[in-house]
Parts: C-alpha cells; structure tokens; sequence
C-alpha cells in the first residue's frame, strides 16, 4: 500500500487514513506498518488532523468513531515514547 506523506485537503487525508485502518482490520497491513504509517501521515500533516487538541470535523465525518480511537492511540504512543 502507497501512502503519501503530503496532503492537500482534509478529505484526502481522512480517505488515505481508513485505507490504512481497513487494510490493517482486513489482514493486509501488520501492526508495525500501521503504526509506522499513520505516525508518517500525522508528523507531515498535524493541522489537518488536529485542531485544538481534537480530531477536525471532517475527519470525525470521513473516519468514523473506531478508526479515530485507533488512530488517536497510535498518535498519542508516538507522543509518549518521543517524549
């Protein structure tokens, strides 16, 4: 799976996101490309993805509630163990 690191709308950020999410529930991805994935994904595009600290309304409507709680707990291990 390609992802790139650059996005130019919001929406093209949310739809390359569940393919990684969905690529991994359905066996395609192992848990380390997972993480290593969405970490590249939010270092390159953290204002997308966040606004004050939440995950912006457009990827709230594009993901969904269970693809956000995995993606939050991957960025927020990435946070921790930086720290």
């Amino acid at each position: 799976m390609q992802v790139k690191l650059f996005y130019k709308t919001q929406r093209e950020l949310a739809v390359s996101l569940n393919g990684i999410v969905d690529a991994y529930w359905n066996d395609e991805l192992n848990e380390d490309t997972l993480i290593k994935s969405v970490q590249d994904v939010y270092i390159n595009n953290p204002n997308k993805m966040l606004k004050e600290g939440e995950f912006t309304t457009v990827l709230k409507q594009q993901c969904g509630k269970r693809r956000l709680e995995v993606i939050e707990r991957i960025i927020k291990s990435g946070i921790d163990s930086r720290s």
